[in-house]
Protein backbone atom coordinates (compact mmCIF):
# COMPACT_ATOMS: atom_id res chain seq x y z
CA UNK A 1 0.00 0.00 0.00
CA UNK A 2 3.02 2.44 0.64
CA UNK A 3 4.58 1.74 -2.43
CA UNK A 4 1.31 2.85 -4.32
CA UNK A 5 1.16 6.06 -2.65
CA UNK A 6 4.87 6.72 -3.11
CA UNK A 7 4.38 5.94 -7.15
CA UNK A 8 1.34 8.06 -6.94
CA UNK A 9 3.02 11.00 -4.88
CA UNK A 10 5.92 10.35 -7.68
CA UNK A 11 3.55 10.86 -10.72
CA UNK A 12 1.75 13.98 -9.38
CA UNK A 13 5.13 15.59 -8.46
CA UNK A 14 6.30 14.29 -12.40
CA UNK A 15 2.47 15.81 -13.80
CA UNK A 16 3.62 19.15 -12.25
CA UNK A 17 6.87 19.35 -12.71
CA UNK A 18 5.84 18.81 -16.40
CA UNK A 19 3.37 20.94 -16.69
CA UNK A 20 5.94 23.96 -15.01
CA UNK A 21 8.18 22.97 -17.82
CA UNK A 22 5.31 23.43 -20.40
CA UNK A 23 4.11 26.64 -18.61
CA UNK A 24 7.33 28.16 -19.09
CA UNK A 25 7.79 26.98 -22.47
CA UNK A 26 4.57 28.68 -23.73
CA UNK A 27 5.38 31.97 -22.16
CA UNK A 28 9.35 31.88 -23.50
CA UNK A 29 8.07 31.52 -26.82
CA UNK A 30 5.16 34.20 -26.54
CA UNK A 31 7.89 36.66 -24.63
CA UNK A 32 10.62 36.00 -27.66
CA UNK A 33 7.75 37.32 -29.61
CA UNK A 34 7.90 40.68 -28.70
CA UNK A 35 9.46 43.44 -31.21
CA UNK A 36 12.31 44.01 -29.09
CA UNK A 37 13.96 41.14 -29.55
CA UNK A 38 14.14 41.61 -33.74
CA UNK A 39 14.19 39.26 -36.16
CA UNK A 40 16.94 36.27 -37.22
CA UNK A 41 18.52 36.98 -41.19
CA UNK A 42 16.72 35.02 -43.80
CA UNK A 43 16.39 35.07 -47.48
CA UNK A 44 18.98 36.87 -49.54
CA UNK A 45 20.74 38.36 -46.15
CA UNK A 46 21.26 34.74 -44.93
CA UNK A 47 22.53 33.88 -48.06
CA UNK A 48 24.55 36.99 -48.50
CA UNK A 49 26.32 36.29 -44.96
CA UNK A 50 26.79 32.42 -45.88
CA UNK A 51 29.13 34.24 -48.77
CA UNK A 52 31.08 35.96 -45.89
CA UNK A 53 34.55 34.31 -45.09
CA UNK A 54 33.78 35.72 -41.58
CA UNK A 55 30.50 33.42 -41.51
CA UNK A 56 31.58 29.35 -40.71
CA UNK A 57 28.75 26.42 -38.99
CA UNK A 58 26.03 28.41 -38.47
CA UNK A 59 27.34 31.71 -36.97
CA UNK A 60 30.06 34.59 -37.23
CA UNK A 61 33.72 33.66 -35.88
CA UNK A 62 36.33 36.01 -34.37
CA UNK A 63 39.49 36.49 -35.81
CA UNK A 64 41.19 33.84 -33.01
CA UNK A 65 39.17 31.23 -31.30
CA UNK A 66 37.41 33.19 -28.55
CA UNK A 67 35.68 31.24 -25.79
CA UNK A 68 32.63 32.78 -24.03
CA UNK A 69 33.83 31.49 -20.80
CA UNK A 70 38.20 32.07 -19.56
CA UNK A 71 39.88 28.61 -18.43
CA UNK A 72 39.28 27.24 -14.94
CA UNK A 73 35.43 28.95 -14.89
CA UNK A 74 32.24 27.36 -15.44
CA UNK A 75 29.13 29.08 -16.82
CA UNK A 76 27.14 27.88 -14.31
CA UNK A 77 29.72 29.40 -11.50
CA UNK A 78 30.01 32.60 -13.57
CA UNK A 79 25.99 32.37 -14.03
CA UNK A 80 25.50 31.90 -10.66
CA UNK A 81 28.27 34.77 -8.76
CA UNK A 82 26.52 37.04 -11.11
CA UNK A 83 23.25 36.68 -10.00
CA UNK A 84 23.59 35.50 -6.27
CA UNK A 85 27.21 36.06 -5.73
CA UNK A 86 28.30 39.31 -3.39
CA UNK A 87 29.02 42.33 -5.22
CA UNK A 88 30.50 45.60 -4.97
CA UNK A 89 29.57 47.68 -2.19
CA UNK A 90 29.58 50.73 -5.14
CA UNK A 91 27.68 48.41 -7.36
CA UNK A 92 25.35 51.51 -8.36
CA UNK A 93 26.23 55.66 -7.26
CA UNK A 94 24.64 56.46 -4.07
CA UNK A 95 23.66 59.91 -5.66
CA UNK A 96 22.47 60.55 -9.14
CA UNK A 97 25.35 60.47 -12.24
CA UNK A 98 26.45 64.34 -12.74
CA UNK A 99 25.00 65.38 -16.09
CA UNK A 100 24.67 68.20 -18.59
CA UNK A 101 21.52 68.43 -20.52
CA UNK A 102 23.58 70.08 -23.81
CA UNK A 103 20.65 71.56 -26.73
CA UNK A 104 21.80 69.16 -29.15
CA UNK A 105 19.52 70.87 -31.75
CA UNK A 106 21.48 74.32 -31.37
CA UNK A 107 25.03 72.93 -32.00
CA UNK A 108 25.71 74.36 -35.39
CA UNK A 109 26.43 72.34 -38.03
CA UNK A 110 29.67 73.89 -38.83
CA UNK A 111 31.11 72.49 -35.17
CA UNK A 112 32.95 69.64 -34.75
CA UNK A 113 31.68 67.80 -31.59
CA UNK A 114 31.44 64.76 -29.52
CA UNK A 115 28.78 64.20 -26.60
CA UNK A 116 29.01 61.31 -24.09
CA UNK A 117 25.16 60.15 -23.39
CA UNK A 118 25.68 57.41 -20.79
CA UNK A 119 27.30 53.51 -21.45
CA UNK A 120 28.46 53.30 -25.34
CA UNK A 121 26.17 56.03 -26.41
CA UNK A 122 27.41 59.16 -28.30
CA UNK A 123 26.54 61.86 -30.71
CA UNK A 124 29.45 62.97 -33.23
CA UNK A 125 29.34 65.97 -35.64
CA UNK A 126 32.42 65.64 -37.95
CA UNK A 127 32.72 68.65 -41.11
CA UNK A 128 28.73 69.00 -41.20
CA UNK A 129 27.80 65.41 -41.20
CA UNK A 130 26.44 63.67 -37.45
CA UNK A 131 26.45 60.38 -36.32
CA UNK A 132 24.78 58.31 -33.31
CA UNK A 133 26.44 55.78 -32.25
CA UNK A 134 24.85 52.98 -30.23
CA UNK A 135 21.93 54.97 -28.47
CA UNK A 136 20.49 53.49 -25.80
CA UNK A 137 17.49 55.72 -24.03
CA UNK A 138 15.49 53.26 -22.42
CA UNK A 139 15.59 52.61 -19.12
CA UNK A 140 16.58 49.62 -19.13
CA UNK A 141 19.08 48.17 -20.98
CA UNK A 142 17.20 44.70 -21.59
CA UNK A 143 13.98 43.90 -23.62
CA UNK A 144 12.28 42.82 -19.74
CA UNK A 145 11.74 46.02 -17.00
CA UNK A 146 13.23 44.12 -14.16
CA UNK A 147 16.69 44.07 -15.61
CA UNK A 148 20.10 46.50 -16.02
CA UNK A 149 18.39 49.56 -14.81
CA UNK A 150 19.80 52.97 -15.33
CA UNK A 151 21.62 54.91 -13.01
CA UNK A 152 19.47 58.26 -11.76
CA UNK A 153 20.98 61.10 -13.72
CA UNK A 154 22.33 58.95 -16.53
CA UNK A 155 18.83 58.50 -18.94
CA UNK A 156 17.95 62.43 -19.66
CA UNK A 157 18.69 62.53 -23.47
CA UNK A 158 15.63 60.77 -25.37
CA UNK A 159 15.30 60.67 -28.54
CA UNK A 160 12.95 63.80 -29.05
CA UNK A 161 16.10 65.69 -28.10
CA UNK A 162 17.66 64.98 -31.26
CA UNK A 163 18.00 66.76 -34.88
CA UNK A 164 18.02 65.04 -38.04
CA UNK A 165 20.51 62.28 -37.83
CA UNK A 166 22.52 61.93 -40.93
CA UNK A 167 24.19 58.38 -39.71
CA UNK A 168 22.50 55.94 -37.20
CA UNK A 169 25.84 53.62 -36.48
CA UNK A 170 25.36 50.11 -34.28
CA UNK A 171 28.46 47.85 -33.47
CA UNK A 172 26.27 44.99 -32.59
CA UNK A 173 23.15 44.11 -32.10
CA UNK A 174 23.60 43.20 -27.79
CA UNK A 175 20.22 45.52 -25.78
CA UNK A 176 22.90 47.92 -24.34
CA UNK A 177 24.02 48.70 -27.73
CA UNK A 178 20.90 48.57 -29.95
CA UNK A 179 17.45 49.86 -28.24
CA UNK A 180 14.22 48.49 -30.10
CA UNK A 181 12.05 51.41 -28.38
CA UNK A 182 15.15 53.97 -28.93
CA UNK A 183 15.75 53.19 -32.61
CA UNK A 184 11.79 52.73 -33.33
CA UNK A 185 11.31 56.28 -31.73
CA UNK A 186 14.42 57.55 -34.14
CA UNK A 187 13.40 56.74 -37.11
CA UNK A 188 11.39 59.40 -38.37
CA UNK A 189 14.86 61.28 -38.04
CA UNK A 190 17.18 58.91 -39.33
CA UNK A 191 18.76 59.40 -42.96
CA UNK A 192 20.87 56.27 -43.31
CA UNK A 193 22.09 53.33 -40.50
CA UNK A 194 25.31 52.30 -40.54
CA UNK A 195 25.27 48.29 -39.14
CA UNK A 196 27.03 44.80 -39.32
CA UNK A 197 26.07 41.99 -41.18
CA UNK A 198 22.61 40.60 -40.00
CA UNK A 199 21.83 43.25 -37.63
CA UNK A 200 19.78 45.18 -40.88
CA UNK A 201 17.21 41.59 -40.17
CA UNK A 202 15.91 44.02 -36.56
CA UNK A 203 15.68 47.04 -38.36
CA UNK A 204 13.69 45.75 -41.56
CA UNK A 205 11.44 44.15 -38.95
CA UNK A 206 11.33 47.29 -37.07
CA UNK A 207 9.86 48.99 -39.82
CA UNK A 208 13.39 50.46 -41.10
CA UNK A 209 13.54 50.34 -45.27
CA UNK A 210 16.08 48.43 -46.51
CA UNK A 211 17.99 51.10 -48.75
CA UNK A 212 18.35 52.88 -45.93
CA UNK A 213 20.88 50.43 -44.56
CA UNK A 214 24.07 50.46 -44.90
CA UNK A 215 25.20 47.16 -43.76
CA UNK A 216 28.66 45.06 -44.37
CA UNK A 217 31.52 43.33 -42.92
CA UNK A 218 34.89 44.13 -41.79
CA UNK A 219 37.38 45.69 -44.00
CA UNK A 220 34.64 47.18 -46.11
CA UNK A 221 35.56 50.87 -47.15
CA UNK A 222 32.25 53.00 -47.56
CA UNK A 223 32.26 56.71 -48.54
CA UNK A 224 29.72 59.17 -47.13
CA UNK A 225 28.45 63.09 -47.18
CA UNK A 226 30.83 65.62 -47.40
CA UNK A 227 34.09 63.41 -48.59
CA UNK A 228 33.52 61.38 -45.05
CA UNK A 229 34.45 57.56 -44.93
CA UNK A 230 34.14 54.84 -42.58
CA UNK A 231 35.73 51.40 -42.27
CA UNK A 232 34.27 48.47 -40.76
CA UNK A 233 36.75 46.63 -38.58
CA UNK A 234 37.06 43.73 -36.46
CA UNK A 235 36.66 43.21 -33.00
CA UNK A 236 36.44 40.74 -30.51
CA UNK A 237 33.11 39.71 -29.32
CA UNK A 238 29.80 38.26 -29.92
CA UNK A 239 26.18 38.67 -30.69
CA UNK A 240 22.50 37.65 -30.29
CA UNK A 241 19.41 38.79 -28.95
CA UNK A 242 17.28 35.38 -28.40
CA UNK A 243 19.47 32.20 -27.25
CA UNK A 244 21.47 31.34 -30.53
CA UNK A 245 24.88 33.24 -30.43
CA UNK A 246 26.79 35.03 -33.35
CA UNK A 247 23.73 34.57 -36.38
CA UNK A 248 24.91 38.73 -36.88
CA UNK A 249 27.99 40.29 -36.66
CA UNK A 250 29.60 42.58 -34.28
CA UNK A 251 32.61 45.62 -35.48
CA UNK A 252 34.52 48.26 -34.70
CA UNK A 253 34.88 51.51 -37.16
CA UNK A 254 37.41 53.64 -38.14
CA UNK A 255 35.89 57.05 -39.10
CA UNK A 256 37.62 59.52 -41.14
CA UNK A 257 37.19 62.86 -42.23
CA UNK A 258 40.00 65.18 -44.75
CA UNK A 259 41.69 66.30 -41.40
CA UNK A 260 40.81 63.47 -38.42
CA UNK A 261 40.59 59.76 -37.51
CA UNK A 262 38.41 58.69 -34.94
CA UNK A 263 38.05 54.90 -33.88
CA UNK A 264 34.70 54.00 -32.72
CA UNK A 265 35.77 50.66 -30.51
CA UNK A 266 32.14 48.92 -29.72
CA UNK A 267 32.80 46.13 -27.32
CA UNK A 268 35.84 43.48 -27.39
CA UNK A 269 38.17 41.49 -25.73
CA UNK A 270 41.99 42.40 -26.82
CA UNK A 271 43.57 40.58 -29.36
CA UNK A 272 46.14 41.48 -32.77
CA UNK A 273 43.22 43.28 -34.37
CA UNK A 274 44.33 46.20 -32.14
CA UNK A 275 47.52 46.55 -33.72
CA UNK A 276 46.82 45.79 -37.15
CA UNK A 277 43.93 48.55 -37.06
CA UNK A 278 46.93 51.04 -36.16
CA UNK A 279 49.34 49.52 -38.05
CA UNK A 280 46.93 50.72 -41.10
CA UNK A 281 44.36 53.09 -40.33
CA UNK A 282 46.53 55.14 -37.58
CA UNK A 283 47.45 57.20 -36.17
CA UNK A 284 44.36 58.40 -34.25
CA UNK A 285 43.36 61.59 -33.12
CA UNK A 286 40.39 60.27 -31.21
CA UNK A 287 39.62 56.93 -29.88
CA UNK A 288 36.62 55.57 -28.03
CA UNK A 289 37.11 52.94 -26.22
CA UNK A 290 35.44 50.13 -24.54
CA UNK A 291 36.09 50.34 -20.43
CA UNK A 292 33.99 48.57 -18.25
CA UNK A 293 31.48 45.93 -17.70
CA UNK A 294 34.48 43.93 -17.46
CA UNK A 295 35.34 40.55 -15.41
CA UNK A 296 38.05 37.67 -15.22
CA UNK A 297 35.64 35.18 -16.46
CA UNK A 298 34.69 36.97 -19.65
CA UNK A 299 38.23 38.43 -20.49
CA UNK A 300 38.39 37.55 -24.02
CA UNK A 301 34.95 39.56 -25.09
CA UNK A 302 35.28 42.55 -23.22
CA UNK A 303 38.75 44.39 -22.13
CA UNK A 304 40.21 44.51 -18.45
CA UNK A 305 41.58 47.29 -17.24
CA UNK A 306 45.26 46.22 -17.60
CA UNK A 307 44.39 45.38 -21.68
CA UNK A 308 43.74 49.50 -22.27
CA UNK A 309 47.26 50.31 -22.40
CA UNK A 310 48.36 47.72 -24.74
CA UNK A 311 45.31 49.19 -27.21
CA UNK A 312 46.33 52.71 -27.11
CA UNK A 313 49.63 51.35 -27.98
CA UNK A 314 48.64 49.62 -30.33
CA UNK A 315 46.21 51.90 -32.39
CA UNK A 316 48.49 54.75 -32.19
CA UNK A 317 45.76 57.21 -29.76
CA UNK A 318 46.51 60.43 -29.28
CA UNK A 319 43.47 61.14 -27.12
CA UNK A 320 41.29 58.33 -25.57
CA UNK A 321 37.44 59.09 -24.57
CA UNK A 322 36.44 55.94 -22.01
CA UNK A 323 32.84 54.66 -22.82
CA UNK A 324 30.73 51.53 -21.77
CA UNK A 325 30.47 52.56 -17.78
CA UNK A 326 28.45 55.43 -15.65
CA UNK A 327 25.41 54.39 -17.09
CA UNK A 328 24.49 50.06 -16.09
CA UNK A 329 25.83 47.58 -13.57
CA UNK A 330 26.28 44.96 -16.22
CA UNK A 331 29.47 43.17 -13.87
CA UNK A 332 30.34 42.94 -10.51
CA UNK A 333 32.38 46.01 -9.99
CA UNK A 334 32.45 49.69 -8.26
CA UNK A 335 30.42 51.39 -10.69
CA UNK A 336 33.47 54.12 -10.68
CA UNK A 337 36.43 52.04 -10.79
CA UNK A 338 36.75 51.61 -14.43
CA UNK A 339 37.34 55.53 -14.48
CA UNK A 340 39.48 55.62 -11.47
CA UNK A 341 41.74 52.82 -13.15
CA UNK A 342 41.74 54.08 -16.74
CA UNK A 343 42.55 57.20 -15.05
CA UNK A 344 45.01 56.04 -13.33
CA UNK A 345 46.69 53.86 -16.49
CA UNK A 346 46.65 57.45 -18.16
CA UNK A 347 48.80 59.29 -15.81
CA UNK A 348 51.22 55.72 -15.23
CA UNK A 349 51.99 55.53 -19.49
CA UNK A 350 50.88 59.36 -19.92
CA UNK A 351 48.21 58.82 -21.85
CA UNK A 352 45.39 61.88 -22.46
CA UNK A 353 42.55 60.32 -20.87
CA UNK A 354 39.10 61.93 -21.91
CA UNK A 355 36.39 62.14 -18.94
CA UNK A 356 33.70 64.55 -20.03
CA UNK A 357 30.48 64.41 -18.32
CA UNK A 358 27.34 62.65 -19.64
CA UNK A 359 25.87 65.90 -22.09
CA UNK A 360 29.61 67.49 -22.02
CA UNK A 361 30.71 68.71 -25.27
CA UNK A 362 34.30 67.35 -26.31
CA UNK A 363 35.49 70.22 -29.15
CA UNK A 364 36.99 67.67 -31.38
CA UNK A 365 39.43 70.72 -33.07
CA UNK A 366 40.91 71.71 -29.64
CA UNK A 367 44.18 70.08 -28.97
CA UNK A 368 44.17 70.57 -25.11
CA UNK A 369 42.03 69.49 -22.76
CA UNK A 370 40.67 70.00 -19.21
CA UNK A 371 37.78 67.95 -17.87
CA UNK A 372 36.96 67.15 -14.32
CA UNK A 373 36.70 64.13 -12.94
CA UNK A 374 33.00 64.36 -12.38
CA UNK A 375 32.44 60.97 -10.45
CA UNK A 376 34.61 62.26 -7.03
CA UNK A 377 32.66 64.57 -5.10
Amino acid sequence: MKKINKLKVLKRMLYILLSIILLLSIVTFFVLQKDDFGAEPSGKRLERMKQSKLYKDGQFQNIHHTPAITEGYSMTKVSMDFLFGKSDSKLKPKDSIPHLQTDLKKILKSENIFIWLGHSSYYIQLDGVNFLIDPVFSKYGSPLPIFNKAFEGSDTYQPKDFPVIDYLIITHDHYDHLDYKTVKELRPKVDKVILPLGVGAHFEKWNYKPEQLIEEEWNTEVELKNGLKIIYTPARHFSGRKFKRNTTLWTSYVLTSPTQKIFLGGDSGYDTHFKEIGDKYGPFDFAILENGQYNDAWKYIHALPEDLPKIITDLKAKHIVPVHSGKFALARHAWDEPLNKIIANGKKENFDILTPMIGEPLLLKDSVFNFKEWWHK
